[in-house]
């Protein structure tokens, strides 16, 4: 496993929202897999074990204007989430960070209205160096394409990226064990939720 100084690791959640894992979901199938496969509780365990030795937290959001200004349309995934009955419209409930995972003081979110990345188009790579961050653990939702986006993006940006496999969730289950195995494996370090548990805990 890479270095996981807490003065140089960040952990980001990604899209862990309301309107994408919470109880009114606008993906229902994935909020209940993410529910269900305790993804969310092993994701907020992260983020308040991360606070206690020292790393930085940030939460992605992804959301739309009402009007839908900016928001990308060259793909069916974006034209079909303006049809939902859930929309992640800025400053709803939707896109709020979902429970049990916790957004304190100290945190950052950053938010997109457009793309499949939180690293394309916002202030988080910006922040990430600003902060000093050279290692990224990255967690959340889904393994089908925003988690993987994030992952190689950060790469290319030429950070360090760490996947708590059981911190991260899709639909169906099996495509994320797929998803690690033939993509994430080969350029990220793979690991679980209760190793950096451990390793956070430690750092105390």
């Amino acid at each position: 496993m890479p270095d996981l100084d807490p003065a140089t690791t960040a952990l980001l959640t990604v899209e862990c929202q309301n309107g994408v894992v919470g109880e009114e979901s606008a993906l229902p199938e994935l909020a209940r897999e993410a529910r269900d496969s305790g993804t969310l509780g092993r994701i907020a365990a992260l983020a308040d074990a991360a606070r206690g030795a020292g790393v930085q937290v940030l939460h992605a959001v992804a959301e739309r204007r009402p009007d839908g200004l900016g928001a990308s349309t060259n793909a069916r995934l974006f034209r079909a989430a303006g049809r939902l009955p859930v929309r992640q419209l800025t400053g709803s409930r939707a896109v709020e960070v979902a429970a049990p995972i916790t957004v304190a003081e100290t945190d950052l979110v950053v938010r997109r209205l457009h793309g499949l990345s939180p690293m394309a188009g916002t202030d988080l790579d910006a922040l990430l160096r600003n902060l000093g961050v050279r290692t990224l653990v990255v967690t959340g939702v889904s393994s089908n394409i925003a988690v993987p986006n994030t992952v190689f993006d950060a790469v290319n940006l030429g950070y360090q990226v760490v996947v708590p496999a059981d911190a991260i969730a899709g639909v169906p289950a099996a495509c994320t064990a797929e998803v690690i195995r033939n993509s994430l494996a080969l350029v990220a370090t793979i690991t679980t939720a209760g190793a950096l548990l451990e390793q956070w805990t430690a750092a105390r």
